[in-house]
């Protein structure tokens, strides 16, 4: 076999080969959002919700992010400590940790909030040792007294310190208490709440995005 021959057709497969290679998507990364009602988008459609927005402004600039919404309506931290196992059979890239309201709202004792946010995020790193977390603080309505709400506000900033995450001081800063940018419960944001909720992430998640994608 004269293999001369074979050549110019070699190189056509391997510059096809190449060219596919290049064509070829990357691998999406997954954001993944642990969260309560808030994420859940509840009294809402899941599309105006903030995971939904952020998984739009993600495509619109390109990030190459799959958002996936882990929001349970009433769940706590114990709660979402409990699911992790399940959650994590897929890689995670960022944790999005939007858990605590709940705790607070039911007089949960701040340490017990404290200790399963820290087992979440380490569970989280023992599976993806490369994966950025982001902790979304939450803070209590005066009504569940002064003492309470100081200890409960100051557990994020703690967690995300000692586990080097970035903050987000108060997830529902601009929204939280403002009647018109919430449902007739003054608990849950309405659309426009998400999309204000979702403005402010995005200006602290982009960069972290962008980061998790650099060579």
């Amino acid at each position: 076999m004269n293999c001369v021959r074979w050549l110019p057709l070699i190189g056509l497969l391997l510059l096809t080969g190449d060219r596919l290679a290049a064509a070829d998507p990357a691998p999406r990364k997954t954001l993944l959002i642990l969260g309560d009602s808030l994420a859940a988008g509840y009294g809402l459609d899941p599309s105006d919700a903030f995971p939904a927005l952020l998984q739009q402004r993600a495509d619109d600039a390109k990030l190459p992010f799959t958002v996936v919404n882990a929001g349970v309506s009433g769940d706590t931290t114990a709660g979402g400590l409990r699911r992790m196992d399940w959650l994590l059979r897929r890689p995670v890239d960022i944790l999005l940790l939007e858990l605590g309201g709940n705790d607070g709202l039911r007089g949960l004792a701040p340490e017990a909030t404290r200790t399963n946010l820290l087992q979440i995020i380490r569970k989280t790193r023992e599976r993806n040792p490369s994966a950025a977390v982001v902790v979304a603080g939450m803070q209590m309505p005066p009504n569940m007294g002064e003492a309470y709400g100081t200890a409960f506000r100051q557990v994020f900033p703690q967690v995300a310190r000692e586990e080097h995450a970035t903050l987000i001081p108060f997830l529902l800063e601009g929204v939280g208490g403002v009647a018109e940018l919430n449902q007739p419960d003054q608990i849950h944001p309405t659309a426009a709440g998400h999309a204000l909720i979702a403005s402010n992430l995005w200006i602290v998640l982009e960069p972290v995005l962008k980061k998790i994608l650099a060579p």
